[in-house]
């Protein structure tokens, strides 16, 4: 079937900062089947990649920044097609990623602590994995020819981080992972997990991936989106409604996390490549990626909107 006959598949995590993706269904005719996929940014591009035929690929995804930039900059360091290139800009504010353990676990009380620990990931290349590489670095752990900062344990899902730092029977155990921090603050205040720090990333934090960029779909999409944005901008109450139920934030966070976030400004279409070549040096200077990744300009930006 041509692309015209069939709705974009888009993948998406199940977290607040998809509202606007949701009115822009709801509300403004996004012709699209949105799919959860709470295993992460990791999880997406592997479903972006995935052969089209595949009942769980996906034509298009919204994503971490770092996540999409770490595996696009890893297919080139290894001669790899890409499998999709970036399209749009989601969201210009950069992410908060709160450090947390065990709510009992006497032993980690400070960052300084975590050195040496083992951190539990979602997924190899996933945010949750390429940000404790980024707070690594910035606490001077990654220097050449020593040893690993951390002990890298690939976990799963939220739930499955969560589990892995309180030592549940049968869980795999881990001393600390990284998540955003509207999404980990219930289960602080609920004594199940204690926070140990945060870091924010050095770039916008989400971006829209597509398989395909000359997608002709993709117009309708990025026209939905802009106006979905818009309706969350101007229906905050219907916002917190609906993250404080269907997303089971508290109405307190919700209003809190609606402070600090900020969608693109002059609509989604299209990625500064300047952005990209920052995340690059970041993520090599944290070792996630190496010389042979390229600079960030080199066919990661599939949809350009200005320098």
């Amino acid at each position: 079937m041509s692309h015209q006959q069939n709705k974009l598949r888009i993948g998406y995590i199940p977290e607040h900062f998809s509202t606007p993706l949701h009115f822009a269904q709801k509300h403004c005719n996004l012709n699209a089947d949105l799919i959860a996929e709470p295993l992460g940014t990791g999880a997406l591009t592997a479903r972006l990649k995935a052969p089209s035929s595949d009942p769980k690929a996906f034509d298009v995804a919204i994503g971490l920044t770092e996540g999409f930039v770490a595996d696009l900059g890893r297919s080139r360091a290894g001669g790899k097609e890409a499998g999709f290139g970036l399209v749009g800009t989601y969201v210009q504010s950069p992410l908060c990623w709160a450090i947390s353990t065990g709510a009992e676990r006497d032993d980690i009380k400070t960052v300084e602590d975590l050195r040496g620990k083992r951190v539990g990931v979602s997924r190899i290349g996933s945010g949750s994995y390429v940000m404790s590489y980024v707070l690594a670095d910035s606490h001077g752990w990654l220097e050449q020819g020593k040893e690993e900062p951390f002990g890298i344990e690939v976990i799963g899902d939220f739930a499955a981080l969560r589990n892995s730092v309180r030592k549940d029977e049968g869980a795999k155990e881990t001393d600390f992972f990284m998540w955003e921090h509207f999404t980990t603050k219930h289960y602080w205040d609920n004594g199940e997990l204690k926070r140990i720090g945060e870091i924010y990333t050095p770039w916008p934090s989400w971006m829209i991936a597509a398989r395909d960029p000359l997608d002709p779909r993709l117009g309708q999409m990025f026209e939905a989106i802009d106006k979905g944005v818009q309706y969350y901008k101007t229906h905050k109450e219907e916002a917190v409604e609906y993250i404080s139920t269907a997303m089971h934030y508290s109405k307190t966070d919700a209003e809190a996390w609606m402070e600090t976030v900020r969608f693109a400004e002059e609509g989604v279409r299209g990625v500064k490549v300047g952005v990209m070549g920052d995340t690059v040096k970041v993520l090599k200077k944290a070792g996630v990626l190496d010389e042979k990744a390229g600079d960030g300009g080199d066919g990661m930006v599939a949809i350009v909107r200005g320098p």
